[in-house]
């Protein structure tokens, strides 16, 4: 599930070599999915790209980690994607959850820019109507509102003890990393796998498995917002978090290698964060677990 700084530079020299392959000015927009105040939840299918229209498969891309939003108000408490939230005590073979696992592949969703490419285009709420004309959104479309909430999200102060960045390229995001490992410290980075597709997207699923708890003093998550190329919320905090390795199985055959972080100390985060209401708790209480979504990252020590 995970692989070293060596293993994701070859990776990088790889996806740079597409994206030039693909032309300076292209940027492809998969369908995005955000929520409105009242829990609506607008499927963004207008499928574009600046030199040519190309279609891709559905991507839900509002992030799984809802804590490090300041207005969580805006994200929904029903919708069927908070049910990834879980207690620690739950971590245990044979234990059956409702869970939200996409049915989606990852590869279609928007791309990364080079970082050239990237600083290329303003990431500011001052400049929305630069961007919508740049993209060809009107300001009343589903797009505008999720490239406004993205916006908006990335320039929230972090909370108490966070620190928080919205990387836009990859180079971006392996200096971020750096900056809170250290220079000289090897990480790397796990994911969500699905060793079998998912069938439906809500569905009963049962640890299959003994947790494996990876060993790291600090974890990087990175969830994928909604935007018309990737951008990732990275985020850290000094409180405790504890990273497992869960291997789930739905009713039909499925199998999930799912990414689980383990949220020690709540007390910091909204009273209406979704996860109180799914768990039937209140901050500081006790701990907060939640699956990774598959296109999210998460970035760990590599000696840990």
């Amino acid at each position: 599930m995970g692989f070293g700084v060596s293993s994701w530079n070859i990776f990088l020299g790889v996806l740079i070599v597409v994206m030039i392959a693909q032309g300076a000015r292209k940027i492809t927009y998969g369908e995005w999915k955000i929520p409105d105040h009242n829990g609506v939840t607008y499927d963004l299918r207008q499928h574009h790209d600046m030199n040519e229209q190309q279609r891709f498969d559905p991507a839900k891309q509002v992030d799984g980690d809802y804590h490090h939003h300041q207005h969580s108000h805006n994200m929904p408490h029903m919708d069927p994607s908070v049910n990834i939230f879980f207690t620690i005590k739950d971590l245990k073979v044979g234990k059956r959850m409702l869970l939200h696992f996409p049915n989606k592949d990852p590869s279609k969703s928007p791309h990364l820019l080079s970082q050239q490419e990237a600083s290329s285009i303003p990431f500011s709420s001052t400049q929305l109507p630069y961007l919508l004309d740049l993209f060809s959104f009107s300001k009343d479309s589903p797009q505008a509102k999720a490239i406004a909430y993205t916006l908006r999200e990335c320039e929230f102060k972090p909370i108490k003890g966070e620190t928080k960045l919205c990387a836009t390229s990859l180079e971006s995001m392996l200096d971020y990393a750096r900056s809170i490992f250290g220079s000289d410290t090897p990480f790397k980075v796990v994911t969500t796998n699905y060793l079998s597709k998912p069938t439906k997207d809500l569905q009963n699923y049962t640890i299959l498995e003994r947790p494996r708890e990876v060993s790291a003093p600090q974890v990087i998550p990175c969830h994928k917002m909604p935007y018309p190329y990737a951008v990732f919320f990275c985020h850290t905090q000094k409180s405790k978090n504890r990273l497992f390795e869960v291997l789930v199985g739905a009713e039909k055959g499925e199998r999930v290698q799912a990414v689980a972080v383990c949220h020690m100390d709540t007390s910091e985060w909204n009273t209406d964060h979704p996860s109180f209401a799914v768990l039937g708790i209140k901050p500081g209480t006790q701990p907060v677990c939640h699956f990774i979504p598959v296109d999210n990252l998460v970035w760990v020590p590599s000696s840990g």
